[in-house]
């Protein structure tokens, strides 16, 4: 696939809409993720390690919110444990289609990947040996997020590891609007012009609620994980691991 620079928010709109994973987006998302989170590719990749130290022999791994199959693709190339598989899940018809062309066209590994057109919430999770929510918990609503913690928790097999990446906010003003304006000064860094960065922010105030580090800490400890740790973190986004 052919990576297309991100322009969606670069001419001021008459109406805005709430952001979505729709076929444009889809179309530029490569060029979106990496020009807008920090440390996306080091966390991509420190995935597939984890991956491959927590993966057990006959299990299924997960990746929730799978979009166009990043970490899929990262887990498969490190996984070696026999009889494991893969699940990618994402709720946008447009991100499993070519999520699954891009698939086809990796010939690195053979671990078995099923990408699955659907809510999240309703996949049955099960001998799961990893999970993983990259930049997925911050679209499921406030009200709904222990619950799946703790369905996850409940179909991952002793010593099963969740893999949580979010971006977080802060309790204290002035470290919230530290992190807010150097996340900003990165997007301009690399080429969003201060429209698109508005644009975008308020598409997205609607459907990306972040929480802060102790609120995700205190649900996985909530949920049963006996082992919680932050393992990424670069301004404003995060990574933790939670073991059973």
């Amino acid at each position: 696939m052919t990576k297309k620079t991100d322009v969606i928010y670069a001419a001021p709109l008459t109406e805005m809409i709430d952001f979505q994973f729709d076929e444009k987006v889809v179309a530029v998302f490569p060029d979106m993720i990496q020009r807008s989170v920090p440390g996306y590719g080091m966390m991509i990749t420190t995935i597939g390690i984890l991956a491959a130290r927590y993966a057990q022999a006959d299990s299924h791994c997960y990746d929730l919110g799978c979009s166009l199959g990043a970490v899929s693709l990262a887990m498969r190339q490190r996984i070696s444990q026999p009889d494991c598989d893969i699940i990618a899940v994402d709720n946008s018809p447009a991100m499993i289609a070519q999520g699954r062309a891009l698939l086809a066209r990796d010939m690195t590994s053979t671990v078995p990947v099923t990408m699955l057109c659907g809510d999240l919430q309703k996949v049955n999770i099960n001998n799961a040996s990893v999970v993983v929510l990259n930049f997925t918990l911050q679209f499921i609503p406030l009200s709904q997020r222990l619950g799946l913690i703790k369905r996850i928790y409940a179909g991952l097999k002793p010593n099963g590891i969740l893999i949580l990446s979010e971006k977080i906010a802060f309790d204290e003003p002035g470290q919230q609007q530290f992190h807010v304006e150097l996340h900003h000064d990165f997007k301009r860094a690399n080429g969003y012009s201060d429209l698109e960065i508005s644009q975008k922010r308020t598409a997205l105030e609607n459907v990306m609620i972040p929480e802060t580090l102790a609120c995700h800490q205190q649900r996985l400890q909530a949920a049963g994980f006996n082992f919680v740790d932050l393992w990424f973190q670069c301004l404003n986004f995060v990574s933790m691991v939670a073991i059973k």
